[in-house]
């Protein structure tokens, strides 16, 4: 079983005439955490695409790409790509790059975004959602798959035979499908035959095992091989020596990103009990002491029937950095190992 972080890298908040000094005080720390994390051993490292003030990720690939000049073993990935406001040509050009960077060490996971910013950003109507995202995925599917591609669809001009280069390192570039909570996604992944990766923000992670069940289903009945079905957790984690410790540092940054997005969207405020809620055993959050978030992982993994990866979102921002530090050294050195103690994950 694999352990990662994903990181929407949370910006440092402060006046608006500093907001370069500060954002460059942020990627210096965020490169210190992908650092780190490649030496204590951390398998893999995503980098979420967000057009939003509170972050400092609008570009993933040009921080993968700096990650990949100070690291040597530790995969980069998106965390995610927002296919549907992007051109797949660029994408795929885009991540070949960062995979001659790295010496083959890329892969993306694509998918549609929690956020919408970026439609009118670039200019995407969204009532097209879903159109433009499944057209997108043919395309940078294809791309994978042969340098000149024949392409033709209704959001993006046709595609000739042109030939897009670079080529990737490895023989076929990984990539995986993001999804929420929505059956037709899954089923999606699953009839295409793509790895997939289940963010799980919120209720108790068994209530996702139909859904699971329906991508493996629906990856069979496809003709896919099953030995190469894939399916990996992205959740809301946070490392500290103990579980109190944990909790505490965690929870105010929580609980002002939270609500900050449930004004937009009408939630309600959220408290320290709703937090700790899903921070117990039945809930989705992976926070606590090493031997705490191991226990979960294997947890979540025994419900959906085998996992193979566990990314955890950490995103700094208002999380001190000597804390988010240390929560990628206990991932590193301490869950990595007690989750490969037991038995290898069925996937």
């Amino acid at each position: 079983m694999q352990v990662g972080i994903d990181s929407f890298v949370g910006a440092i908040s402060g006046p608006e005439a500093a907001a370069g000094e500060l954002g460059a005080l942020r990627v210096q720390q965020l490169l210190e955490e992908v650092e780190l994390a490649d030496r204590t051993g951390v398998d893999v490292f995503g980098i979420g695409e967000h057009h939003r003030e509170e972050y400092v990720a609008s570009s993933p690939v040009t921080l993968l790409a700096a990650a990949a000049a100070r690291t040597s073993k530790i995969r980069l990935t998106s965390a995610v790509t927002v296919l549907s406001s992007d051109d797949p040509v660029r994408v795929f050009q885009q991540f070949a790059t960062l995979d001659l960077i790295s010496n083959g060490r890329a892969e993306m996971v694509v998918g549609r975004g929690s956020f919408t910013e970026s439609y009118p950003l670039f200019g995407y109507d969204l009532r097209n959602y879903d159109e433009l995202f499944s057209e997108k995925l043919d395309l940078l599917l294809k791309l994978r798959e042969q340098t000149r591609v024949h392409w033709q669809g209704e959001h993006r001009a046709t595609l000739n035979g042109q030939g897009v280069w670079p080529r990737p390192l490895q023989a076929r570039l990984p990539i995986r499908l993001g999804v929420g909570g929505t059956p037709q996604s899954f089923v999606r992944a699953g009839v295409l035959g793509l790895p997939l990766t289940v963010a799980i923000i919120g209720g108790e992670a068994h209530r996702f095992q139909p859904l699971v069940d329906l991508y493996r289903h629906a990856y069979k009945q496809a003709g896919h091989d099953p030995a190469q079905m894939d399916v990996a957790v992205h959740g809301i984690g946070f490392l500290a020596d103990s579980d109190r410790e944990a909790a505490d540092t965690l929870f105010p940054a929580h609980q002002e990103t939270f609500n900050r997005i449930g004004r937009e969207r009408g939630w309600a405020p959220q408290g320290r009990a709703t937090f700790d809620a899903q921070v117990s055993e039945r809930g989705s959050f992976f926070v606590g002491s090493p031997e705490t978030v191991a226990q979960k992982m294997w947890s979540v993994s025994d419900a959906l029937g085998g996992v193979s990866r566990f990314t955890l979102m950490i995103s700094g921002g208002s999380v001190p950095h000597e804390a988010t530090m240390r929560s990628i050294e206990l991932l590193g050195t301490e869950v990595r190992a007690k989750v490969n103690a037991g038995q290898p994950v069925l996937v």
